[in-house]
This record gives structure tokens, C-alpha cells and sequence, in this order.
């Protein structure tokens, strides 16, 4: 049974005669529409249509009646929108950089992108010259990825090494100065043991492997200074020359182009340049942080085991054009690193001068400077020293350092190594050792008699480090004349004194050292690099 409030629900949801007309149709008081010509009930469903809408308009009317809340209603929606939108646009940027971070992660993984500012240029090409690269029996390698795998090492850790930073908290090297047996310090830069073992890599892998020029003596198997010192024996005029600044003079640029000429492709030769230089570096503390600022471009490193062999190789047009060059005027040619030197006939000494002007032109044009204080002119009349060996009558150590050796080693055997220096360092057991090596391998005879006394001592003394004393340090004189060596050379005049090789002028005997003057401005074979 229907209670009155369905009736009234029923009448306000469509009106009070379409109800009364469909109780009456019902109860069986009115028949079924269409069954009557006229049907009255049509035109109450119509109007009850009608009103139905009319109420509906009427609610909408009131409602756009006032426009401030409809325009608070439509701020609030657009506003709401424009929240979903924001929303989801940071959902897909947020997802879209996780993409990319991982992308970048993998790619990182496979290869090296970006090694630093100035330097990245071309690590996306691998265009090696493989018939070059085979015809020097070098390795194909096309791309960073192949050179970690090569190497065994990471890509990330080649990265580490490789990147390029003008400030930086790290540095890949450990620097130190030495003493110069001509005055002044020189700076080593000595690589940190992971580098290092990278440049050995390229050193025994790569740089060994490519072929030099037959007058190269220095840093090369089977030659020494003994084998630089032989084809000068007996000359009449041995022209030494050093080249000025040689490891700093190489940058980045050369060195890359070298690993280019030698085949490797751009992104490759990146990677071993970079390995291969470190620009002159400065520590600078900041906050009690401590920075390594570089103060120079790359270069070479003095004390990388690569920058020996870099330089070698560089060379080669250099070694060629002074070779033509002494065979054209009948001079001998040999380099031992940045040690050039040239001897000849009685002939060949007329023409000193003339060799000299386009030595020095040739070492220009090749990117090189020659040293103008350390060029010497020695005829026989005096010691001819050829890296630090006596090459008059043949290759010999100076008799004078053998003098002063075997005075060292008799007070040594006397009194003990306490208060006695030989050469630059303060621990004479570990001195005097070297240099009775270094005699063996030149005169192999006399040299085992100096191994001998030597292993005398030390079975005697131990190999601990002698106390260390104060040693004098050297006072320059005023030089007498003011006329460049070369140029009293070409004059005719003697050239100045030749330095005293290992073991000269510096070297000391006894707790009381008298103090001597300096030798003169001229690298010693054994110098640091």
C-alpha cells in the first residue's frame, strides 16, 4: 500500500495531476492513453514536462544571479584544474629526469662523455687508422671503453684519472724539488701509484712499441750513456747543446696530435693525452679546505715514466733534420733526452759555427729552444764530456771524480760513514753504492773492484742511513768575464771549464769539507725526470 509520503515524493518529482490521473488510470477510473480520442492525460504529462523543466530553469537563473559566487565557483574549478595539471606535469618531470639519470648512469657505464672543459670535443668519434696503427704494432683501439678493458682497469677509474679540472680538492701527483748540482731546485712531479700504474700501461703497451731514431740514446732499451758517449770518441771538436725548458715545452695539444699521428682516433688520443699531462699545479687553502689550483696548461710532467718516451717520439723530425744536418757539415749526431750533441773531424771544426746557427734554427722550427748558457765547444786540449763521460781516448768515468771517489771509500773504510756525503744525498752507503754501479757500467773492471769495497762496508757498517749533517751550501763568485761561452768559442778562445761528471766539485770528504767553487751551469747525465 502506498503511504502519503510516496504520494507527496511522486508529486513533487512530476506534479499533483499526473499523479491524480495515474491513480485514476489505476484504479480503473480513466482508461489507458491513446484508447480515448481526446486524451486529457497527454496534455498533463506535457505540462507536467514543461514545469519540471520551468523549475529547473528557475534554479539555474538564481544560481547565475550572482556572479560573484559564480565566478568564485569558476576560479575555484580552473584553480583546481590547474592543480591537477601541475601535479601531473611534476609526476612526469620527476619521472622523466629519473630516466634520464639513469639513462646517464648507463651511459657512464659504457662510456666516458664528458672528461672536462676545453677537452670533449671529439670523445664521441672513433675513427682509428687501423693500417697505421698495425704498421707500428700498436693496438686497435676505437674507443676509452676498449682502453679500460684493455688496461683492466674501470671506466670510471680511467675517468678519475683523466678528468680535466682548473680547481680541483685532489691531485694525481706528488710534488717535490731536488737540488740542482748547478744551483736552483727542480720540480718533480711524481705520479700517485694508480696513475702511474695507467702510464705504464701506455709506456709498455703503446709508446715501446713505436720506432725511433737510431741517434736516440736516452730512455730507450739497450742504450745508456755509454752508448750516447761512444760515437764521439776521439773527435776533434764535441759540440754539446741542451735543450731549454724540454718537458714543459710539451703541451697538451702536441701530445695529442702525436697519439693522432700515430693512428688512434680523436676520442682515444683525448684520453692518453690527458693521462699523459698535468698542468703546474698550486695549493691554495680556502676555509681550511685545501685546493689545487693549476697555474700552467697541460704539459708533460718531469717525473712521469711517460714523458721520456712522449718526447722521444716527438723528436723523430727533429732527430732527423739534425742528423742530415751533421752528415752534410761531417759531424756525428747523438740526443740523450734534451742533451744534443755533435762531433766531427779537424775539418769538421771549421765549420762550428756554421753547424750551431742551424742547429739552433732546426731546434725553432721543431718547437724546442736551445739553452743559451749551456752550450759548450770542447776541443781536445781539454776534458770532452759527453753526458758526463770523458771522451777523449775513450769512453771513461773523469779520472778526477775517481780520485775523489776512492778518498770517500778510504775514510768510509776507516772511520765509518758517519759525517761523509758523496753526491746529493745525505745517505752515503746508498751513494757510494750507485756509484760504483755507475763505474761498473762503464768500465766494468774498475767497477768491480769499487762493488767490491763497497760490499765491504756495507757487510761491515749495515745499510743504515748515516747521521745526517749540514752541508755547506755553494757561494757564487762573480763571473770574471761577461763574453758568452759560445761566442769565445767561435772567437777561437778555450771554452770555459767542463763540469766535473758524478762525484765532481759537490762531492765531500770527510766530516770538515773544504769548500769549492761551483762547477759550471750544465745538466748532469742523471738528471730527474
Amino acid at each position: 500500500m502506498t503511504t502519503r509520503q510516496e504520494i507527496y515524493d511522486r508529486i513533487r518529482a512530476t506534479s499533483k495531476d499526473e499523479v491524480i490521473l495515474e491513480e485514476m488510470i489505476r484504479l480503473g477510473f480513466w482508461p489507458p492513453a491513446g484508447e480515448t480520442p481526446h486524451d486529457p492525460a497527454d496534455e498533463v504529462r506535457r505540462r507536467a514536462e514543461l514545469e519540471k523543466q520551468m523549475r529547473s530553469l528557475l534554479t539555474e537563473c538564481n544560481r547565475l544571479a550572482d556572479a560573484d559566487a559564480l565566478k568564485r565557483r569558476l576560479r575555484q574549478e580552473r584553480m583546481e584544474e590547474s592543480r591537477r595539471k601541475r601535479q601531473q606535469r611534476k609526476e612526469q618531470k620527476v619521472a622523466d629526469q629519473q630516466r634520464r639519470v639513469e639513462q646517464h648512469r648507463e651511459r657512464k657505464r659504457r662510456e666516458l662523455t664528458y672528461l672536462g672543459a676545453g677537452v670533449s670535443g671529439g670523445l664521441q668519434e672513433d675513427d682509428p687508422d687501423e693500417s697505421r696503427l698495425d704498421g707500428q704494432r700498436l693496438p686497435v683501439l676505437r674507443t676509452p671503453v676498449e682502453v679500460a678493458d684493455a688496461m683492466g682497469v674501470p671506466i670510471g677509474e680511467l675517468r678519475f684519472l683523466a678528468f680535466h679540472r682548473k680547481t680541483s680538492r685532489i691531485s694525481h701527483y706528488r710534488q717535490f724539488t731536488v737540488a740542482k748540482k748547478t744551483g736552483g731546485v727542480r720540480t718533480i712531479s711524481a705520479p700517485m701509484p694508480r696513475l702511474k700504474r695507467v702510464q705504464e700501461w701506455i709506456l709498455h703497451s703503446l709508446l715501446e712499441n713505436v720506432e725511433l731514431h737510431e741517434a736516440v740514446h736516452g730512455f730507450r732499451k739497450g742504450r745508456s750513456i755509454v752508448t750516447n758517449a761512444e760515437p764521439h770518441v776521439g773527435a776533434a771538436v764535441v759540440v754539446n747543446l741542451d735543450l731549454e725548458n724540454f718537458f714543459p715545452t710539451v703541451t697538451y695539444p702536441r701530445v695529442k696530435g702525436l697519439f693522432r699521428s700515430l693512428g688512434f682516433s680523436e676520442s682515444v688520443a683525448t684520453l692518453f693525452a690527458l693521462v699523459c699531462t698535468e698542468p703546474d699545479r698550486k695549493e691554495v687553502t680556502v676555509d681550511g679546505d685545501t685546493y689545487h689550483v693549476a697555474t700552467s696548461e697541460r704539459r708533460l710532467p718531469q717525473g712521469a715514466p711517460t714523458s721520456p718516451a712522449i718526447t722521444n717520439i716527438l723528436c723523430r723530425g727533429m732527430d732527423a733534420r739534425l742528423q742530415s744536418l751533421a752528415v752534410k757539415l761531417g759531424f756525428r749526431y747523438s740526443r740523450y733526452a734534451d742533451d744534443l750533441t755533435f762531433s766531427g773531424d779537424a775539418a769538421a771544426n771549421e765549420r762550428v759555427g756554421q753547424l750551431l746557427r742551424r742547429a739552433r734554427f732546426v731546434v725553432g722550427e721543431e718547437g724546442f729552444t736551445i739553452h743559451p748558457r749551456k752550450t759548450r765547444i770542447l776541443r781536445p786540449g781539454r776534458r770532452q764530456e759527453v753526458t758526463g763521460l770523458t771522451v777523449n781516448e775513450r769512453v771513461a768515468v773523469s779520472r778526477k771524480d775517481l780520485r775523489r771517489f776512492r778518498a770517500v771509500l778510504h775514510q768510509v773504510e776507516r772511520e765509518g760513514p758517519a759525517g761523509k756525503h758523496w753526491g746529493g744525498g745525505d745517505d752515503v752507503i746508498a751513494s757510494i753504492e750507485g756509484y760504483a754501479n755507475f763505474v761498473a757500467m762503464v768500465d766494468p773492471e774498475k767497477g768491480r773492484r769499487f762493488q767490491a769495497r763497497v760490499a765491504a762496508i756495507i757487510e761491515k757498517h749495515g745499510r743504515r742511513q748515516a747521521e745526517h749533517q749540514p752541508r755547506p751550501r755553494w757561494q757564487p763568485r762573480p763571473l770574471a768575464s761577461e763574453t758568452p761561452p759560445i761566442v769565445a768559442a767561435e772567437q777561437g778562445a778555450d771554452a770555459p771549464a767542463a763540469k766535473p761528471a758524478q762525484g765532481g766539485s759537490q762531492h765531500t770528504v770527510g766530516p770538515d769539507p773544504v769548500r769549492r767553487d761551483p762547477p759550471p751551469d750544465k745538466k748532469p747525465w742523471w738528471k730527474f725526470w
